[in-house]
């Protein structure tokens, strides 16, 4: 049996692989859905001896399936968002504490003492709808900060504002997490100079404004907050645990979590160091769901494991490994 401590103390790529290989033949036995794709591509199981050789399940399946590999009771079912109609992810967690404790020492790994910061959440489209993993998280780092100036924010910006220049100004370390595009709205209502300030996005302009670069995101960023880099965040709700980019757009992951870049003309295999392939998630913490996750990401990956995000596949790019969710 696999537990949190094997998980959340790897400390060499030997470990994280000998632990991922355990998770993989735990997970293909207890997890119907997960067993029923690795025998839809005649995977053996005591055939799988490195990472490149264990199957990765497309991400579609949280939409179609219950992906889980126990029978316990759900503590948490986090949901994706989608627009009216559309058919969501939904991740069914059995061990919530797993998610804590996976982004508690993630963020310490990268940030340090939480009770260090002031953590300002701007928002607006997780928190007007229940079931985000998100928005689970910042609660609880905002909780976990103690500190009275904590908070989220709505469309309430002029209030966020005052309390940024305000805060930024007495030297008090602060963490704004925001979803993109308000990141943007609030920099055409207020230009700032901030130094104490760490600007975090979130991604996505969740339709309210049109998609753009990262370099060009990035600049406006920079220049309407004042600041040299703007911090990324990589999660999504089918995993439990997030990469994160300190600046320039370049993710590292925590020790329990790894990608690999799979040829997106041929799903079962990998491309090279530095070559553009679609994004496969090894998440460590995922081991009551599945660990092993084929996203709908474009990306590269480079020899000390970092990467970067460069976009998302069409429907109609995705080749190989989705015959099953038909």
């Amino acid at each position: 049996m696999i537990n949190s401590q094997d998980i959340f103390t790897i400390s060499s790529q030997k470990q994280f692989e000998k632990i991922a290989l355990k998770v993989f033949r735990f997970q293909h036995e207890n997890n119907l859905v997960y067993r029923e794709f690795c025998d839809y591509l005649n995977v053996d199981k005591q055939a799988v001896k490195s990472l490149n050789q264990i199957p990765f399940l497309p991400i579609q399946f949280f939409k179609s399936r219950d992906v889980v590999s126990n029978s316990d009771a759900v503590q948490e079912t986090f949901t994706s968002s989608g627009t009216t109609g559309m058919i969501t992810s939904k991740h069914l967690v059995t061990d919530v504490s797993l998610y804590e404790e996976s982004y508690r020492i993630a963020f310490s790994d990268f940030y340090g003492n939480i009770q260090d910061y002031v953590v300002l959440a701007l928002l607006p489209s997780y928190l007007e709808r229940s079931g985000s993993s998100l928005i689970y998280m910042v609660k609880d780092l905002i909780e976990l900060s103690n500190n009275e100036n904590s908070g989220f924010y709505l469309h309430n910006y002029d209030e966020l504002i005052t309390k940024l220049v305000e805060l930024d100004n007495a030297g008090q370390n602060v963490i704004l997490i925001g979803v993109t595009y308000a990141l943007l709205d609030l920099v055409e209502k207020q230009k700032f100079q901030l130094k104490n300030t760490i600007i975090m996005e979130t991604g996505g302009m969740k339709g309210k404004r049109k998609e753009m670069i990262r370099e060009e995101l990035h600049e406006i960023l920079c220049d309407g907050f004042g600041v040299q880099n703007i911090h990324s965040e990589y999660g999504m709700t089918e995993l439990l645990s997030q990469a994160y980019s300190l600046g320039n757009g370049v993710f590292e992951c925590p020790a329990w979590m790894q990608i690999l870049t799979r040829d997106t003309e041929d799903a079962l295999t990998y491309v090279d160091y530095g070559k553009t392939g679609g994004i496969n998630v090894i998440d460590l913490a995922n081991i009551n769901s599945c660990s092993f996750i084929a996203t709908q990401d474009l990306g590269k990956k480079y020899p000390n494991n970092s990467f970067e995000v460069l976009g998302r596949f069409d429907n109609s790019d995705i080749r190989g490994c989705n015959l099953m969710v038909l």
